[in-house]
C-alpha cells in the first residue's frame, strides 16, 4: 500500500521525506509529501509549485518574505506614471494604507517637479503645518 501523507509536510520532516523518496519521479515524491488535491471526480492533482516553495522554505530559502495579503492584484511600488489622457492614478492600496474614505478632500501644491498633496481636515484642531517644512526644491 503506498504511503500517502493527508496534511502537506513541512520543515525538516518534509527536507527528510523527500531524502527517503529520492528514487521516485518528483510528482509521486510531491504526492506523498501531501502536496496533491482530490477533484470531485476522483482525480488526483499534485501541487507541484506548494511542494517546491516547501522544500525551498524548508531549506532556508525564502521565496516571498514578506508575502501578500491575500494573493491578488499587484503589489505596490510607490512608482505610477501619468497616463495617456493626462493623469495620474495613486490605486487604492496607498488609499487604504492611509485610511482615506471616499470623499475625503486634499489640496494640491505644484512645485519644481513635485507635487504635494495636503490632507483637507474639516476639523481645524486636527491640521498641523509640519507638512511645510518638507518642501524642498527638488
Amino acid at each position: 500500500m503506498i504511503e500517502i501523507a493527508t496534511a502537506p509536510l513541512t520543515g525538516k520532516a518534509l527536507l527528510q521525506k523527500v531524502k527517503e523518496l529520492s528514487h521516485l519521479p518528483r510528482r509521486e515524491t510531491a504526492k506523498r509529501c501531501g502536496y496533491y488535491t482530490t477533484t470531485k471526480n476522483d482525480q488526483t492533482r499534485v501541487n507541484l509549485t506548494d511542494f517546491y516553495d516547501a522544500v525551498l522554505a524548508a531549506k532556508g530559502v525564502p521565496l516571498d518574505p514578506e508575502g501578500t495579503k491575500d494573493g491578488r492584484g499587484r503589489e505596490p511600488t510607490y512608482r505610477v506614471s501619468v497616463h495617456k489622457n493626462g493623469q495620474i492614478v495613486i490605486g487604492a492600496t496607498y488609499t487604504l494604507a492611509m485610511g482615506l474614505k471616499s470623499g475625503d478632500e486634499f489640496e494640491i501644491k505644484l512645485g519644481y517637479k513635485h507635487i504635494h498633496l495636503k490632507q483637507v481636515d474639516s476639523d481645524p484642531s486636527k491640521m498641523t503645518d509640519d507638512d511645510d517644512s518638507e518642501m524642498e526644491e527638488d
